[in-house]
């Protein structure tokens, strides 16, 4: 990947323009400019808004800076609706679709000062058939999916701060195949008014920035809660390692990766311990399987009923087996969950501790075809824990390899300030 010098931080950016030392005009024209340069290889964006983002700069630049992200472009995931843009949700069936209104989190972001910069890719309906999208460290590998294009965007350059979603592990593993820092924040803390349903239960809007900073001033922007802007650096007093019922599948990048930073944390004074979860998870793969496609197959129900010869064999199969589905092992997967939520707050403190767990299996496969697996995120979606992961190692074939930290449920806050010192004091080796 070329490297690019106008990777500004969010917050920086902010700063200069709430200073005067830099317009939204200009913040804009850059990420312009980076993705006429880049988008032919990458091909992160459904839609750009140039005339519109130039239009939203040029009257922020008119006005006191107020907000939290005031000036700053966001590019969001094409199943999020942005007013008057296209709302394609990677499908067909929706290729000349307009949002009538704003989805909740970009009304948010609106509020605290940012600007739409435009659509970025998704897999079709942010579930599977992945679009054109590739890594932009290496463009003959997957980004991962389904927030394809917000991560491959940010990752390169194109814009500082992106929104995905995710329903399996569509903001952790991507982040990690293209080295940022991914954040899917607790069920519900953003709100998802707006966004295409795919799983009630589980549907989570996250984000994605090149430091962790950046990411707490976007929660901050689209929540407009004050308090994620008062983060700062603490050390988790205690980090557990969670291997989990799927360790088998984690390749040997991931595994000296996370070797590697309990050796550095346990260096830096913090007590790390390893945590084998209770038996009962063992089913938790399968349940969240069997809660999504039920769920999905009902989300879709007019996409399935009124336009089945445009929708892929992949998402056809997923609601088939949804609708298949007894309602009776839907509602045993719903149990099993809230045992799981109830269980794990006994397995470790979720007031405290953080766990540590892979991001991916590995780094980011090879071709476009699939966007890998998401084994190691299924779990903690199906909790609504947040999770967070952090860039910091590369793989055997030069590609980025992450780790994901879990905090308790409602711990957003305290999970970006531990990961803003983990940011600085282990993931930068010194």
């Amino acid at each position: 990947m070329a490297t690019h010098p106008m990777m500004r931080s969010a917050r920086a950016a902010a700063a200069d323009i709430a200073a005067g030392r830099l317009t939204s005009q200009a913040l804009v024209r850059e990420c312009l400019e980076r993705i006429d340069a880049r988008e032919a290889v990458v091909r992160a964006w459904t839609h750009v808004d140039r005339e519109g983002a130039l239009q939203q700069a040029r009257a922020l630049d008119k006005l006191p800076a107020a907000g939290c992200l005031h000036g700053l472009p966001v590019a969001w995931k094409d199943i999020i609706d942005c007013q008057g843009l296209p709302s394609t949700c990677g499908s067909p069936i929706y290729a000349n679709h307009r949002a009538a209104i704003d989805a909740g989190a970009v009304a948010m972001s609106r509020h605290a000062g940012a600007l739409v910069l435009g659509k970025t890719v998704t897999a079709e309906f942010a579930a599977s058939h992945p679009g054109p999208t590739t890594n932009p460290h290496n463009s003959a590998h997957t980004p991962g999916g389904s927030s394809s294009g917000s991560a491959a965007a940010v990752a390169d350059g194109m814009v500082p701060l992106a929104m995905g979603t995710q329903t399996g592990g569509s903001v952790i593993r991507p982040a990690s195949f293209c080295g940022i820092v991914g954040f899917k924040p607790s069920f519900g803390l953003i709100n998802r008014q707006g966004v295409k349903q795919v799983s009630d239960s589980f549907d989570t809007v996250g984000t994605f920035a090149r430091s962790v900073e950046d990411t707490a001033l976007l929660v901050a922007g689209v929540t407009g809660r004050s308090d994620f802007l008062d983060i700062t650096a603490q050390p988790p007093p205690r980090v557990v390692l969670c291997r989990g019922a799927d360790w088998i599948e984690a390749h040997t990048d991931t595994r000296n990766a996370l070797q590697a930073t309990m050796l550095r944390l346990s260096l830096k004074g913090v007590q790390v311990d390893e945590l084998a979860l209770p038996h009962e998870f063992d089913g938790m793969a399968q349940a969240h399987h069997a809660i999504e496609y039920f769920e999905l197959a009902r989300a879709l129900q007019h996409e399935y009923r009124c336009h089945r010869d445009l929708l892929s064999d992949a998402i056809v199969s997923r609601i088939e087996s949804g609708l298949a589905c007894d309602p009776a092992v839907y509602e045993e997967a719903l149990v099993l969950r809230a045992q799981c939520q109830r269980l794990m707050n006994a397995s470790f403190n979720p007031a405290t501790d953080l766990l540590l767990t892979p991001s991916a299996p590995g780094q980011a496969p090879q071709g476009l075809a699939s966007t890998g697996k998401a084994v190691f995120n299924r779990l903690w979606t199906a909790l609504g824990l947040p999770c967070i992961t952090l860039p910091g190692f590369v793989g055997s074939e030069g590609l980025p390899i992450g780790v994901q930290f879990v905090a308790g449920a409602r711990q957003d806050a305290r999970l970006l300030s531990h990961a803003v010192w983990l940011e600085q004091h282990v993931m930068r080796h010194e």
